[in-house]
Order: C-alpha cells, then sequence, then structure tokens
C-alpha cells in the first residue's frame, strides 16, 4: 500500500510538470486599444460611405422619396386630373379628438427628428458635430437675417411656381393642414414646419454634402444629387413640387458652400413652411386665388 500511495501523483505533479516541460507557444501579449482614427475618410473607403449614406437615407428622406414617387404614379394612373387631387401635408391623426390628436402630432414631430440625432452620432464618431456643419446656435442673428432674405425670394418664387403648375394641370392641389380649429393648431404647425427643416437641411443639405465630399464627388455633382434627392421626395405634390423643390436645393447647395453653415437654410426653410401653413388658415376661402 505504501508504494501505491507513493506513486499516486499529486494534485500539483500536473501543474509542475507543465511548468518544467519546454514550451513553442509564446505568452499572448495584450494589443493595444485601437485609436480612433484622426480623419474619418482615412479609414473607411468608398462603399461603406455608400452604405452609410444608403442607411441613412433608408430610415428618412429616402423611403420618402420612394413613398413619393409611388403615390405620384397613383396620381397619374387616377381617372383625374392632378388638379383636381389633393395633397395634404399636416393631416387631423385623430378628428373629433383634440388631445389625442394632439399627442399624435407631438409624437410625429419629436420622432420625425430621429435622423437629425442619429446624423449627430455619426458626425461624432469622426470627431466631428452638428456645428461642424454650422448647425448651431453661434451666429443667430446673422443666421436669422440670412435665412429671412432667403425665405422670402425662394418663397415668393416657389408660390408663383405652385401656383403656375397647378393651373397647368401638373401638381396637385396642396392642402397645407386639415388639423381642426383649437388652441394648439398654431403651434404645432410652427414646430412642424421648423422639424421638416431641421431633418431636411440636416441630412439632405449638410450631412449627404459632406459625405459626398469625402468620397471625391465634385461640388457639381453632390449639389446635383443632393436637390434630385430633395426634389424626389415632393413628388407626390406632383412634377411642380418636384420642379420647385430640385431648384431649391440647387440655390441652397450654393448658399451653403458659400457661408459654411447650414443654420441659415434651415431658418428659411422653416420661415418658408411657417408662412405657407399658417397662411393657409388665415387666407382659405378668403382669396379665389388659392387653391382650396
Amino acid at each position: 500500500m505504501a508504494a501505491l500511495e507513493n506513486a499516486t501523483p499529486r494534485p500539483d505533479d500536473g501543474r509542475a510538470r507543465r511548468e518544467d516541460a519546454p514550451s513553442s507557444i509564446e505568452p499572448a501579449t495584450p494589443r493595444p486599444e485601437p485609436s480612433p482614427p484622426a480623419s474619418w475618410p482615412a479609414q473607411y473607403t468608398r462603399k461603406l460611405i455608400a452604405f452609410e449614406v444608403t442607411a441613412v437615407l433608408a430610415v428618412s428622406l429616402g423611403r420618402s422619396a420612394v413613398s413619393a414617387f409611388i403615390d405620384l404614379m397613383g396620381s397619374l394612373t387616377a381617372r383625374k386630373a392632378l388638379s383636381a387631387q389633393h395633397a395634404t401635408l399636416n393631416a387631423s391623426a385623430a378628428p373629433g379628438r383634440p388631445w389625442l390628436d394632439l399627442s399624435y402630432q407631438l409624437e410625429g414631430i419629436a420622432f420625425g427628428l430621429a435622423p437629425v440625432l442619429l446624423v449627430a452620432y455619426l458626425l461624432t464618431r469622426e470627431r466631428a458635430s452638428l456645428r461642424t456643419l454650422g448647425a448651431d446656435r453661434t451666429q443667430p442673428w446673422r443666421d436669422l437675417g440670412r435665412g429671412a432674405g432667403v425665405a422670402a425670394v425662394i418663397g415668393g418664387s416657389g408660390l408663383g411656381l405652385y401656383l403656375a403648375a397647378h393651373a397647368a394641370g401638373a401638381a396637385l392641389t396642396v392642402v397645407p393642414t386639415t388639423l381642426p380649429a383649437v388652441w394648439w393648431r398654431i403651434p404645432v404647425l410652427i414646430a412642424s414646419a421648423f422639424q421638416n427643416a431641421a431633418l431636411e437641411e440636416v441630412v439632405i443639405l449638410g450631412y449627404l454634402l459632406r459625405r459626398f465630399d469625402q468620397a471625391g464627388w465634385s461640388n457639381a455633382r453632390s449639389d446635383v444629387v443632393s436637390a434630385v434627392i430633395r426634389g424626389s421626395y415632393h413628388l407626390y405634390q406632383g412634377f411642380g413640387g418636384f420642379v420647385g423643390n430640385l431648384v431649391m436645393g440647387l440655390i441652397f447647395a450654393r448658399l451653403y458652400r458659400r457661408w459654411g453653415r447650414v443654420m441659415p437654410l434651415l431658418m428659411a426653410h422653416g420661415l418658408i413652411d411657417t408662412v405657407a401653413f399658417v397662411g393657409y388658415v388665415l387666407l382659405v376661402g378668403h382669396v379665389s386665388w388659392l387653391p382650396h
């Protein structure tokens, strides 16, 4: 028994043999954590830029463009003229139930800004921010002044183009709102106007032009593609809406490159939509030239 006990290995004999045995495998050394790239395009390829842009558009205005094209096909194949059909921009979500309707309106406005948050996150990944696009409050009065001037020119021209396109049968009758006449209608319309402005100008103007430039596109190509996308998600209004917003996109792209700031164009867009939405409420039924 003593011999058997002496032959039984102790619990640490195996460890001792492994420690004494030579090994050809070098111990793994921890790798240092990779540092963030100093420049986003230096790490990512054009294919990844294209993938990211496609993903952002798929959850924002690119989807709206596809939906608008389908709406246009439906309008063109309907058995009545485009000018006899209606496109409603701010519709009531719960007719006859104003508080529930208000809840739906605020929810739509809040989540309509989600793509802006996504763009802000993607910019942060490349050590940039919305401030890089000029979407900040560092120049409030200058931005407002420039925006008001652009709104006056673009808004007036856009109204004239819409009326001409509608008279020619190339545009649907655009109804800016069917919200009930309650206390929150005007505030919600103003909030909706600036939500649209923030979404479109941050994503289509600032973000897309930045990514197109990083992919090596020329300014002209970037500006045209951005403007075509802008026009495409207004196709539900007819061909007049497409052309008008295409021209607006080209002008906005030129001004953005000159000023280096999204904010003046965001203010211009918000003011244009505010005048259109609130002006419709005040004028519809009181002037003969406004289609309704």
